[in-house]
């Protein structure tokens, strides 16, 4: 990758790692599916207005609507909802370590489904280091339920899993402006978003009345998700599924640091022994560190 791709590859794996950080304190009173809606509605109309000043147009989305939905589908709504749903019960640290399995997942799918990305001994030793820390990490919890109980932290593993299937699928998208792919997932999602959300709740379920709630609210859409989207679509049109996908190995350090300052949070012992086999995988796949 180049230089520029790292930079925005840093920049984003800062600003997801808010999105753990911010999406903890605002599923403490908005109800998970709730959330998903106000993220990618809110994330929508910033970005249509962004294409506005901008003069793009959004007509390229348009003409390929049935492949937004599949890809909103894959990158917003199910994992959104699965993780919003599992930090209901565990911190925004483990979901994001969880969350850092996405690599792994990418890598298989990819080499599944795509031509050019195949899997090699580097990338197959990376997976089995990267499941066995993933292992370590959920193993204890079927037997105590520490850190959080089994089905939150298996609802952040599948949505790792949707994120490495969107990946792959959005490379057919390279043809369209990083900022025109962005806004039409984001809309897409909105789209099936809204009668599944009026479907489970009333209005009085999803508003709440406290401003530090909207105020993550308003951080995670615009921030953590329009701009940071704009950033993923860019990097995946440069540098490829499986580097885009890498940005997971940044994200558990912002989440911790966030929550550890702020929300009190700590990982047990054998999650951070977790963490530590997930990123020796990453390295082991990059190869940089060895070629050295």
């Amino acid at each position: 990758m180049s230089a520029s791709d790292w930079g925005q590859l840093l920049l984003l794996g800062a600003l997801w790692g808010g999105s753990f950080f911010f999406a903890r304190i605002a599923v403490a009173e908005i109800p998970p599916l709730a959330l998903v809606l106000y993220r990618v509605s809110i994330a929508a109309v910033v970005l249509h207005l962004w294409l506005r000043l901008r003069g793009i147009s959004f007509s390229p989305a348009l003409a390929r609507a049935g492949s937004f939905l599949c890809l909103a589908l894959l990158n917003n709504v199910i994992p959104f909802s699965l993780i919003f749903t599992g930090q209901t019960k565990i911190g925004a640290g483990l979901a994001s370590v969880l969350y850092a399995t996405t690599p792994l997942w990418t890598m298989l799918a990819a080499n599944l489904l795509t031509a050019d990305e195949k899997l090699s001994t580097a990338k197959l030793a990376g997976i089995g280091l990267g499941i066995a820390g993933a292992a370590v990490m959920i193993g204890p919890g079927l037997l105590s339920d520490l850190g959080g109980p089994t089905w939150a932290k298996l609802a952040v593993i599948g949505a790792a899993i949707s994120y490495a299937l969107a990946v792959v699928y959005a490379k057919r998208f390279k043809d369209i402006k990083p900022s025109v792919v962005a806004t039409g997932q984001l809309t897409a999602s909105t789209i099936l978003m809204v009668p599944i959300v009026f479907l489970f709740y009333g209005p009085q379920d999803i508003v709440s009345s406290s401003l530090s709630i909207w105020m993550a609210v308003g951080v995670l859409a615009v921030f953590t998700t329009a701009f940071a989207f704009i950033l993923y679509f860019n990097i995946i049109a440069s540098a490829g599924a499986t580097n885009a996908s890498l940005v997971t190995l940044l994200v558990p350090a912002s989440a911790i640091m966030l929550g550890t300052a702020f929300l009190g949070e700590r990982l047990e012992s054998y999650e951070f022994a977790g963490l530590a086999l997930i990123v020796s995988s990453l390295l082991v796949v990059d190869g940089r560190l060895f070629r050295r």
